[in-house]
């Protein structure tokens, strides 16, 4: 049974995971190399660890959400990384959007210490976290899955099991495409209508309940309406990220994506612009001033 839970990564996901487990009744021990996010966990009545080693030898679980592949790599590797622990059958949730072959390799050096990696990626915002609202693209050996499901059951609204390591990953490529494309129409479309003279918030209503609207258009369509860039749920530097995972991945495949391409250059104007720490519906904001429009 699952009872103690390592949260390795306190940022914005992980953070509004483990407060989500501490909710469903689960002991979190969480590490970050942001002391002050520790101390955040802490005052949520969760535990503060000092490296990933003790987050291992602590925990019955441990799940992994991390800004970067290098992040990653230090977090199997290091010196007090997981493998350090030596923890034979120990289960790590590997959350975080990141190349695959990164985390292939990370699969294989806990496989060959006798521990288990699950791929499994995660669809929705911060918002959504806090929410409860996300869903688990799942990976990997089965039977450590099944093992998971009430973890997740503890944090998300829903869960799929895609098959062998690797496929979760895919799936958010493909579900990561689908949003940067998504987010950018949806600016189009407020940028488009209020140039014409219509109302933000009626914009906002009207599509929302028409066959316009997107999940991406509820979810950013009220922080381009107000205009309130800075209360983040995903960083344009930080999905500047995820866009380059994905064109890097459909290079390989050799698959076109002529929409993704077109999108990407508006979230490199957005960095340029001086949105890299705000949301990414500042692309909004990037079409505005594209269009020579200037709100009342």
């Amino acid at each position: 049974m699952i009872h103690t839970i390592g949260m390795v990564g306190l940022g914005l996901m992980g953070s509004a995971m483990s407060t989500n487990l501490l909710d469903a009744g689960y002991s979190v021990i969480g590490y970050d190399i942001l002391t002050e996010q520790i101390e955040a966990l802490k005052r949520k009545n969760g535990t503060g660890a000092a490296s990933c080693r003790e987050i291992a030898e602590a925990s019955d679980l441990v799940i992994t959400s991390l800004p970067s592949a290098e992040s990653f790599r230090e977090v199997i590797n290091g010196k007090e990384g997981l493998l350090s622990s030596r923890k034979k059958g120990l289960i790590s949730v590997e959350t975080s959007t990141l190349p695959l072959e990164i985390k292939q390799q990370g699969q294989r050096a806990l496989e060959a210490s006798d521990m288990i990696l699950l791929d499994c990626p995660l669809s929705g915002t911060a918002a959504q976290a806090i929410r409860k609202d996300l869903a688990v693209y799942g990976s990997g050996d089965r039977l450590a899955y099944d093992e998971c499901i009430p973890v997740f059951e503890g944090f998300a609204r829903t869960h799929f099991y895609l098959g062998e390591f690797g496929m979760g990953t895919k799936m958010k490529l493909v579900a990561n495409l689908l949003v940067a494309i998504h987010n950018v129409s949806a600016a189009e479309g407020f940028v488009l209508g209020m140039k014409a003279g219509l109302d933000p918030e009626m914009i906002y209503q009207v599509i929302s309940d028409g066959a316009g609207s997107s999940r991406m258009f509820e979810v950013r369509g009220p922080l381009m309406v107000s205009e309130k860039y800075d209360e983040v749920t995903m960083k344009v530097d930080v999905f500047q990220k995820d866009i380059e995972i994905i064109t890097s991945f459909a290079k390989e495949l050799n698959v076109p994506i002529p929409l993704l391409s077109r999108a990407a250059k508006i979230y490199t104007m957005a960095l340029d612009k001086g949105h890299a720490k705000q949301d990414t519906a500042s692309v909004c904001a990037v079409l505005e001033e594209m269009a020579g429009l200037k709100r009342n």
